[in-house]
């Protein structure tokens, strides 16, 4: 998978439309795994390793040891921890040498077997045979890691010896470089005719890229990254170089990098380090002392003054046209193994892009100059050299060279007049929170913060030293001045580098030629290699059926080789989670959690909905976003911010729906507000979350300002968030005429809202309907009041000594918000949409400009508290890990395919992610019941199924996760307990009525697809398409009226 910045689906925001996060490590009980005395000392040699050195971490409850191995030289940390969910990396430099993502299809191919696991696939197939909560492989741009996390003793010895064989014996076969990577083969091996015109470029990696950079987003991260860094090439690969790499390049490539010598391991977790080092010996012992890829990449040098690069891009189909440039600017900072001024760095500049009140927010989208900042946007401490980059999307062409005068002026006058003292505290006070905070990815998020700078040269012991990074900064940092001179120094010059990237509406034409004339010449170099044309044919089809027959072996060959857990290390009774529940004098419904927190509370409550109108429903997200964003009579923005800051660990508004868990066709709605502060901080926090809900005034001055910029920003990211989780969108719409909380989930994060919202966003300049809106979203503030006092269930989690003072400031909060009543606005007659359906049944398109395709199908099955619904979530695991991946990304070259099965949704379905043949997909997902119902299936892959459910069934939680199904949900935990039975006793006569009954609704099922209109799209085939296009304003205004 490769580790590359995503655009962010549209989610309410908890402070600001920017936040760089800062590193925040959380916290568990203190025990003696972490004793010192009780581990190895400094010198001890165990296992072929020697320890170098150990540090003790009280503040976040840790012990480190570095080790090294005596005979290679591999570095070895292991972080001991009292966390049961145990965390193991292997990770090595991997510096690109080129375009071509040699590292990322290299990533894949290590896994597609190895010497001791000489299976086909075995990573895949090692998923449904673990209790694993996280496993997976990344390429990022100069190192590739291999992570995995299981709170399973025996699952943390199968997976660690799996992967240490993956990575340090691959068995690199041609046919799995050919599959992941690329090649040219008939887009249908199995047609009867076929010529030269059928042929095309194939490979998992391959169009996982090209899906990749049909995200604006990405590919402008990336086209910056190519010039800041142009030593550094495109680790992920670009579709347009990858076909030049060769077999032989991928196998050097491995033997250079993939050595102990030049790799980074780290453990962290519970279990005893000793074990670690033995396995660890096992896999090191036969090798040598190897190269290390020591070379650190540097950016480009700006000191003979300012670079200007402008390229061109795709053309967003959902935003203005002429408003569609991207522009940022780049100072290079220092040397980021100084942790102390990097941390001040990151503090700095946070400041100066965190939250609607921060200077370049202010200077750049609040002016109306653009509509969000650019992806590359922060203070990057990835690499050796820090870089600072600031930058704006939608921005017009005449605006662009006002941008970086603005980024200038505004950087200018902040330093100038310098930052406000709370500022800094309230940064501060964020990340003591975050060190109290107990999540269950500490390990996991521990490894991701130390990796990056660990193979450029900073010290992972320096990175852990929290306290003394935080004390260093308030005895240098935090005096007046400092900060400020500390800005000036790197960033008042000239030398920097302008980005930017213009629309070409023919971009994606240039694209699609580049790819058949790269294709053609291709094929010209392959026909040169054979006696004639159709002799070269021919052998790429015989090449492609050779592939086919050993995929389709691969998913009958013999697993026993493979280690693996069973049902019976599934414990049968689930652990239980103490709850108890009272009820306040105005029929609030309050669940107490009483546990540990390290003197945290966690906040949440439900304002219910009933009978909301469509119209309403679908602008709860932007109403959500406009509390966080308008500010209140009293008070902007930037104070509330502040305030949050201060006396919170933040606070959010979002849309809340659930089934009920006995009848499908039932759902509640509401809207859902979460907290969390440090004990002496409730009250401020009820304080703050009463003065946003009842004074937000949607009737102030600039109150329609920033709604329409708030549309702006949602609009000018909605197709690459598409692009980067088109199957959940896909998967939405399918589902929509399902059920009644299908409907709303698409009414409210759908492709519905997404055409909701890129429609009010180019109906900006009507005041009118701004002001209509303005008044809906009014109309939605005293709803929520009202049923604040009416129909409210709250949540609380805290330690129980915070419980008396906790219950006060509640009934306080609730006492406060009854006492005031909202009087709704006047609405006009006619809405902003009208009542839609979904269809139950069908096929739906949706036209995009992508590379690839999104797909999903979906049936209903039956609610929760159903005994028969159990077998479709052990049916989803078969279909996914026998069936879909093999069809649907092995031969059919998509980056990803499977099946779902939620059990408190009701839905059952299949989809495809970044799919370059979705009418096979199709074929495939429509076949998928005959095909289990024929299937014989055997104890043990029933046994992979049940384990693969209860990897998520069982998966740690966070502690203000605890008791939230039963609270968001309805489903108390007798009802979690008898569907866990029912899980684990599901038999293969329940999987056949299953798998037949999915047969037999087949023909009613809801497809839908995303991507660019193929030919088998067409409405005599059955298929409604949907238009996403931009509606003029003239057009909004006419739905308004009608």
């Amino acid at each position: 998978m490769l580790t590359a910045l995503r655009a962010a689906q549209r989610v309410p925001r908890h402070l600001a439309p920017y936040t760089r996060q800062l590193q925040r490590p959380s916290r568990r009980s203190y025990a003696s795994v972490t004793d010192l005395e009780r581990l190895p000392k400094q010198g001890a040699q165990l296992h072929g390793f020697t320890l170098q050195r150990t540090k003790h971490v009280p503040e976040l409850e840790l012990s480190a040891l570095h080790f090294q191995h005596d005979k290679t030289g591999a570095d070895y940390l292991h972080v001991a921890r009292d966390d049961q969910n145990n965390v193991f990396s292997i990770g090595f430099k991997t510096n690109p040498p080129d375009a071509t993502g040699v590292p990322h299809i290299l990533e894949h191919v290590t896994l597609c077997g190895s010497e001791k696991y000489p299976v086909r696939d075995p990573f895949f197939k090692m998923l449904p045979r673990s209790l694993q909560n996280f496993m997976n492989a990344f390429t990022s741009s100069d190192y590739t890691m291999y992570p995995f996390a299981t709170t399973n003793a025996q699952d943390f010895k199968n997976l660690m010896d799996v992967y240490l064989d993956a990575t340090l014996h691959p068995l690199l076969k041609h046919a799995d470089f050919v599959q992941e990577g690329w090649r040219i083969g008939p887009e249908d091996p199995l047609a009867t005719s076929q010529g030269q015109g059928d042929l095309i470029f194939k490979g998992v990696v391959y169009n996982e890229m090209k899906g990749q950079m049909s995200d604006a987003q990405y590919l402008f991260y990336i086209r910056f990254m190519e010039h800041i860094f142009p030593s550094l090439n495109n680790s992920g690969g670009d579709p347009q170089k990858m076909t030049d790499l060769t077999y032989e390049q991928l196998r050097g490539f491995h033997q250079a990098h993939y050595n102990p010598s030049n790799s980074k391991i780290l453990t962290y977790g519970d279990q005893p380090v000793e074990d670690h080092l033995k396995m660890l010996e096992q896999h090191l012992a036969s090798f040598d002392r190897g190269d290390v890829d020591s070379d650190i990449k540097l950016p480009i040098e700006l000191a003979n003054g300012p670079k200007q690069v402008t390229l061109s891009g795709p053309v967003d189909p959902l935003t203005p046209p002429d408003a569609q440039h991207k522009t940022s600017t780049t100072w290079l900072m220092g040397d980021t193994t100084n942790i102390a001024e990097s941390f001040a760095l990151q503090i700095a500049t946070s400041v100066l892009l965190d939250g609607y009140g921060s200077p370049l927010y202010r200077a750049l989208i609040e002016s109306g100059l653009g509509t969000d900042f650019t992806p590359n946007t922060g203070y990057d401490t990835s690499g050796r050299k820090g870089i600072f980059s600031v930058g704006l999307t939608g921005v017009k062409e005449a605006d662009v060279a006002k941008v970086d005068a603005a980024i200038k002026a505004a950087l200018q006058e902040a330093v100038a007049k310098g930052f406000e003292r709370h500022k800094i505290d309230g940064l501060l006070h964020q990340l003591e929170l975050g060190l109290k905070h107990k999540t269950s990815g500490f390990g996991m998020n521990l490894i991701q913060r130390l990796k990056p700078g660990w193979f450029n040269g900073i010290d992972p012991f320096d990175a852990l030293a929290w306290n003394k990074i935080v004390e260093e900064f308030k005895a240098e940092y935090a005096q007046p001045g400092r900060l400020e001179g500390l800005l000036k120094q790197y960033l008042d010059n000239g030398n920097t580098l302008t980005f930017t990237m213009v629309p070409d509406e023919t971009y994606g034409e240039k694209l699609a030629s580049e790819e058949a004339q790269k294709l053609q010449s291709r094929i010209v170099d392959t026909v040169k290699q054979f006696s004639s044309e159709e002799e070269a044919h021919k052998q790429l089809v015989e090449r492609e059926l050779k592939l086919l027959q050993e995929q389709t072996a691969g998913q009958t060959e013999s697993l026993d080789s493979l280690p693996t857990l069973h049902v019976s290390d599934i414990p049968r009774k689930q652990q239980p989670v103490q709850l108890r529940d009272a009820n306040f004098s105005n029929n609030a419904k309050v669940q107490w959690r009483e546990t540990a927190t390290n003197g945290i509370t966690y906040f949440r409550a439900l304002s219910l909905f009933k009978d909301l109108p469509d119209e309403l429903r679908m602008l709860v997200p932007l109403f959500c976003d406009s509390l966080m964003r308008i500010g209140t009579r009293n008070k902007s923005m930037e104070e509330l911010e502040d305030l949050i800051k201060l006396k919170t660990g933040g606070i959010s508004f979002g849309y809340h729906v659930s089934t009920s868990p006995h009848d499908l066709q039932k759902a509640e709605e509401g809207l859902g507000l979460v907290g969390h502060a440090l004990d002496g901080n409730v009250s401020a926090m009820y304080e703050l979350f009463q003065m946003i809900l009842l004074e937000t005034d949607f009737d102030s001055p600039n109150a329609q300002k920033n709604i329409r910029q708030l549309l702006q920003t949602s609009a000018s990211g909605a197709a690459d968030a598409v692009a980067g989780s088109g199957h959940s969108y896909a998967r939405h719409y399918a589902t929509a005429g399902l059920t009644p909380q299908g409907r709303l989930v698409e009414q409210t994060a759908g492709l519905t809202q997404v055409k909701l919202i890129t429609s009010l966003a180019s109906a900006e300049e009507n005041q009118e309907a701004m002001a209509e809106l303005a008044s809906k979203l009014k109309a939605i503030q005293t709803l929520v009041i009202a049923n604040l006092n009416l129909n409210t269930r709250l949540a609380l989690t805290c330690g129980s000594d915070a419980v008396s003072e906790n219950d006060r400031a509640l009934q306080s909060f609730l006492g406060t918000m009854s006492a005031h009543k909202l009087s709704p606005p006047l609405l006009a007659k006619q809405g902003f949409v009208k009542p839609q359906q979904y269809p139950a049944s069908g096929k739906t398109f949706f036209k995009f400009p992508y590379q690839v395709s999104y797909s999903s199908l979906a049936l209903p099955t039956g609610p929760y508290t159903d005994p028969t619904s159990a077998p479709f979530a052990i049916l989803a695991k078969l279909l996914t890990h026998k069936h879909l991946h093999h069809e649907i990304r092995e031969k059919g070259g998509a980056y990803g395919g499977g099946a779902f099965s939620g059990g408190n949704t009701g839905f059952f379905g299949m989809y495809s992610y970044r799919d370059p043949a979705p009418e096979n997909t199709l074929r495939i997902m429509a076949d998928a019941g005959r095909w289990a119902t024929e299937r014989e299936w055997t104890d043990r892959e029933l046994e992979e199924a049940k384990l693969a459910v209860f990897q998520g069934v069982d998966a740690p939680l966070d502690v203000n996760a605890e008791g939230m199904v039963r609270f968001l949900s309805g489903i108390d935990q007798d009802m979690e307990q008898k569907r866990r039975k029912w899980l684990l006793d599901v038999d293969k006569q329940q999987v056949r009525q299953a798998a037949e009954m999915l047969d037999a609704k087949m023909k009613d099922s809801s497809v839908a697809l995303i991507g660019q209109k193929k030919e088998f799209v067409k409405e005599s085939a059955g298929w409604r398409v949907e238009d996403m296009g931009m509606a003029a304003p003239e057009q909004v205004e006419a739905a308004e009226d009608s």
